[in-house]
């Protein structure tokens, strides 16, 4: 998987150092009241689940960021299966250092590993469609880049990362300017006034919004809110490829196949991110 391009390794390590300094502290006074500087362990990454695994990469430079000598050995990859009792890597070194990093290790391994899984899964329900799984800005404060790296090892794509790299027009944004044409006007404007290249997509709420956007002949992206099926078909037949199509809101399990088959290029899902659960990971000490 080729990464995306907010994970740069500078976002890593600041979201690392942040993590371990709110658990850490001043010390890892258990491991350091009870083993000593210089004993050697190795632990296993043990699943007691079933599902994809994700935060492979990010544990390793977990547990360098604690201590450079640590040494993981990966037998599973991100973006891999998993079954209940399969080893997803082991590794070696520092004991002291190998249970400090523990439970960021896992936490941040379950969760991704969750997302990672749950994409899988509602994707495999569109495969064969034009249309592709989408996540949201609906996610854990400081844990974005983790959760929208977990969607991409699931297989889906990352909708904007923040609200600096595109422009979304809301109903409340479309509402306080007065039109989805103000909106839109007003924000060509501002981008030309500053001098930024940013996509552009609009929410509507039915097909006369929808013509409307198309109107403006200035929108990248025209989101489908709440449209019933037989109205969203509509409205991808009056776009007819002029931009591209969301649809988003009230998406389920239960409608995602029906929702996809209406030729949308993209569906976005917040529950990916928002209302996950964690899979079981456990890391053991073995020697």
């Amino acid at each position: 998987m080729t990464r995306p391009a907010y994970l740069t390794e500078k976002a890593i390590i600041e979201f690392i150092r942040s993590a371990l300094a709110e658990d850490i502290g001043e010390g890892d006074y258990s491991s350091l009241a009870t083993i000593s500087a210089g004993k050697k362990s190795k632990a296993k990454l043990i699943a007691k689940d079933e599902g994809i695994l994700a935060g492979v990469e990010l544990a390793q430079k977990i547990f360098r960021q604690v201590d450079a000598s640590l040494q993981l050995m990966a037998f599973k990859k991100d973006g891999e299966a998993i079954v209940n009792g399969d080893i997803a890597f082991e590794v070696h070194g520092n004991a002291r250092s190998i249970l400090s990093a523990e439970r960021l290790v896992l936490n941040c391994m379950q969760r991704m590993s969750g997302i990672a899984t749950k994409t899988n899964f509602l994707s495999r329900l569109v495969a064969g469609t034009s249309a592709q799984l989408m996540d949201t800005r609906k996610t854990t404060p400081n844990f974005r880049l983790m959760e929208k790296w977990a969607v991409a090892i699931g297989g889906g794509k990352n909708h904007r990362f923040a609200l600096y790299d595109m422009i979304m027009l809301k109903d409340n944004h479309i509402d306080v300017a007065g039109s989805i044409t103000l909106a839109v006007t007003t924000t060509v404007e501002y981008l030309k006034k500053e001098n930024k290249k940013l996509s552009i997509e609009v929410e509507t709420r039915n097909l006369r919004e929808v013509q409307e956007a198309l109107n403006t002949q200035s929108v990248d992206v025209i989101m489908l809110d709440n449209m019933e099926l037989s109205e969203m078909k509509r409205a991808v037949k009056l776009i007819a490829g002029k931009c591209k199509t969301e649809a988003s809101g009230g998406i389920t399990e239960s409608n995602l196949r029906a929702v996809a088959e209406c030729g949308v290029d993209f569906i976005s899902v917040g529950a990916l991110t928002h209302s996950v659960k964690s899979l079981d990971l456990s890391l053991k000490i073995f020697r």
